[in-house]
């Protein structure tokens, strides 16, 4: 019966000191009126640049990375007024340096809509 109870919260124990010591991604979304490329962007999906999937798309449009840590938003589209009632993107605002190429957007950074 001890043996039970030391296992189960040895089990605890260990859980929460992984839960603990592995670093967390945190995410610093921009104010919406702080995006110096406007219009912020509504992307269906988001890469890092560095990621596997971010590497391929851009390698395949043939762009450089540029910064392994910067998003790419792939399925964009740009939300032309900010902040005015009725404007929202269910998916991921980002604020991105390049909105040139029509397939997706490069070097980009998440967006609070609400700030």
């Amino acid at each position: 019966m001890f043996t039970k109870l030391f296992t189960s919260i040895s089990v605890v124990l260990a859980i929460a000191t992984l839960a603990t010591a592995t670093p967390h991604l945190v995410s610093r979304a921009l104010p919406a009126s702080q995006c110096n490329t406007q219009p912020v962007q509504c992307c269906d999906s988001t890469f890092t640049e560095g990621s596997a999937a971010g590497a391929a798309l851009l390698e395949s449009l043939g762009i450089p990375v540029q910064d392994v840590n910067a998003l790419v938003g792939q399925g964009c589209s740009p939300l032309s007024v900010v902040g005015v009632g009725g404007t929202s993107c269910s998916a991921n605002p980002v604020c991105c340096q390049d909105n040139s190429h029509s397939l997706i957007s490069v070097s980009c950074v998440p967006v609070d809509l609400g700030l």
